[in-house]
């Protein structure tokens, strides 16, 4: 099986085709970015982009996305080490407490800005919801997918 991940490829052994997208990437290939948390894609800690969509790694077997582009917080920055918009104003805006959403969170609104470049404050709560944070930082969050909107209009000449 071979996989296709922040644009390289990745052989990995068929005796992890029957696991999931999120074991394969964590275990076998050492991107530790997307986090297990409930294990049923509801909380979002194991966010990654598929194909450029958003998409829950606990909850597809990495079999079934062997053809597909897949994408992980490790490979959301610029070949060059240039944070992405949304990595950047995370940390203007000191989202993270403990941290261990903030992957899932950082995918999640960065799929958002691809998808809707200015959302307005309900569609980032309603596209955001699904994403859990017990540290309670959805105001911090918020913030940072609006800043993020802004340097990505800017930077697009918008």
């Amino acid at each position: 099986m071979r996989l296709i991940v922040n644009g390289s490829k990745f052989d990995v052994p068929d005796s992890w085709q029957d696991e999931t997208l999120l074991m394969v990437l964590r275990e076998q290939l050492g991107f530790v970015g997307p986090k297990l948390g409930c294990g049923q894609g509801e909380c979002g800690a194991c966010t990654v982009h598929i194909n450029g969509e958003a998409a829950r790694s606990c909850s597809i077997y990495a079999i079934d996305v062997q053809s597909d582009s897949i994408a992980t917080i490790e490979g959301l920055a610029s070949a060059d080490g240039v944070l992405h918009p949304v990595q950047q104003a995370w940390l203007d805006e000191r989202v993270a407490q403990c941290g261990y959403c903030q992957a899932g969170q950082i995918m999640q609104a960065a799929a958002l800005l691809n998808e809707e470049p200015d959302p307005d404050d309900q569609t980032i709560i309603d596209r955001m919801s699904n994403n859990l944070c017990r540290c309670g930082t959805y105001k911090r969050i918020n913030l940072a997918i609006k800043n993020a909107s802004q340097v990505m209009q800017t930077r697009k000449g918008g």
